[in-house]
């Protein structure tokens, strides 16, 4: 059996391409959907060798999530039926981020001294370590272990309520939680919807997401400090206090003047005009801001400005509440509902206003700004073979840019790779692990 304790580090990239802003950093993800492993995605995308470690015979549960598609009788893809064998399908959802991913499949319990080794081995050759699994705790792991065999290492743990490390109630650290509890309990659910609704839930996934940011946010700090420093450190990244940032001056009005906002629907509360307007065949949001661009939104719908001066009207929560507030939003309605959004579109473009037309991912994919943009990447699935069409990587840089290198991986693609190139594994090493339940399934 190896000993960690003797591994070098290998040079990074040992097997991703190089390219990007973050060639050179390796990444070492272990946990499932959503928002860790899409932070160690959002990295994989300029460059950072992600290392995905997977549970043998199961995967990250991504894979299974709805819609599944295979192969189709003369056609590339269709929906799965329920029969066909893992190895053949996979969700389109990972075939999106799991995208330029190494997959090794590892039992991740310390109890057992060959997983212990394979662990440890990676820990030392990352520069970062990505964890959404929760309670470590009982997998035997521990963070000032890992810190003592790297201790340059970045760890960063995703949660729903954060380690209790950091503070907290001990019961709520320890709750579980899935992308829907951290908009809940992070107070961005209740405020969201129609006054006379219920609070409005966002998707898709969005908490997952925005966690998913401010996790690769995080660890790039962490990253650039310990390159400083020579030291790593935690990154406790808890759901609910990512969806709680999100709500701008909402808990300084509580403490200033104990506001506590409450659902507007699509309107927003504190000036006008803004709001999703209906029009002859669909809907138009209009929003605007200022004295200035005020005035010019309602030139432009040929409504009089000097009628409904801005701080009477529009400019503030008790403007647009007072009659004569109420009367221009009747006023701008009544503009909306004679034209078509499309026409209402352009000649609010046309005077160089804020709107839009709330557009389905469909029209998205027939867009010409977005066809010239480059938002589209093409990229061969590697557990179907195929060719697919995903979003590609966000933001655009003009000199370190962003790529897809390979599809999303099958589950344990790379287990060899990885433990032979970082590791030193040889085959004998490899094939005195399989059929124990460490790399693959147990041998039954």
């Amino acid at each position: 059996m190896k000993d960690w304790k003797q591994v070098e580090r290998v040079e990074t990239p040992a097997i991703a391409p190089k390219f990007g802003p973050l060639s050179g950093v390796r990444v070492l993800l272990t946990g499932s959907v959503v928002a860790g492993p899409v932070a160690a995605t959002l990295l994989a995308e300029f460059g950072a060798e992600v290392i995905h470690v997977e549970m043998p015979g199961v995967g990250d549960t991504l894979r299974g999530q709805s819609p599944v598609v295979t192969h189709g009788d003369g056609v590339p893809f269709m929906v799965s039926p329920p029969d066909v064998p893992q190895d053949q399908k996979t969700s389109t959802a990972w075939m999106q981020e799991g995208r330029n991913k190494l997959s090794v499949t590892l039992k991740m319990d310390m109890k057992y001294p060959e997983a212990k080794e394979i662990f440890f081995g990676l820990i030392k050759n990352c520069d970062i370590w990505i964890e959404n699994m929760v309670w470590l705790d009982k997998l035997g792991i521990y963070d000032a272990d890992v810190l003592a065999a790297n201790p340059k290492i970045v760890i960063a743990h995703v949660s729903g309520f954060g380690r209790p490390q950091f503070g907290g109630v001990p019961e709520d650290c320890n709750r579980p939680s899935y992308d829907p509890i951290g908009q809940c309990e992070g107070g961005w659910m209740y405020s969201n919807g129609f006054p006379d609704g219920p609070p409005v839930y966002g998707s898709s996934f969005m908490n997952d997401y925005l966690s998913a940011f401010i996790c690769a946010n995080g660890v790039l700090m962490a990253y650039i400090n310990a390159q400083k420093t020579g030291k790593g450190q935690v990154v406790d990244v808890a759901q609910v206090e990512c969806m709680s940032r999100m709500m701008c001056d909402s808990f300084v009005n509580v403490f200033t003047i104990g506001l506590n906002k409450e659902r507007a629907g699509n309107k927003i509360p504190i000036f006008q005009p803004a709001n999703l307007y209906k029009t002859k065949d669909g809907y138009l949001y209009l929003g605007t801001f200022g004295k200035a661009v005020y005035e010019r939104a309602l030139n432009a719908m040929d409504i009089d400005p000097e009628k409904y001066p801005y701080l009477e009207a529009g400019g503030s929560r008790e403007a647009i509440n007072s009659p004569l507030g109420k009367e221009l939003d009747r006023e701008v309605n009544e503009w909306m509902m004679t034209r078509t959004s499309e026409e209402g579109l352009a000649i609010l473009k046309k005077a160089k206003l804020a709107a839009a037309i709330p557009r389905t991912i469909k029209q998205l994919t027939e867009s010409e700004h977005y066809k010239s943009r480059g938002n589209f990447v093409t990229y061969k699935d590697e557990t179907l073979g195929k060719d697919i069409t995903g979003l590609a990587p966000v933001p655009k840089m003009s000199e370190t840019k962003g790529m897809v290198w390979r599809g999303a991986p099958k589950l344990g693609q790379d287990t060899e790779t990885v433990l032979k190139t970082l590791l030193g594994y040889s085959d004998a090493d490899i094939a005195g692990l399989r059929g124990k339940g460490i790399i693959d399934k147990a041998k039954k």
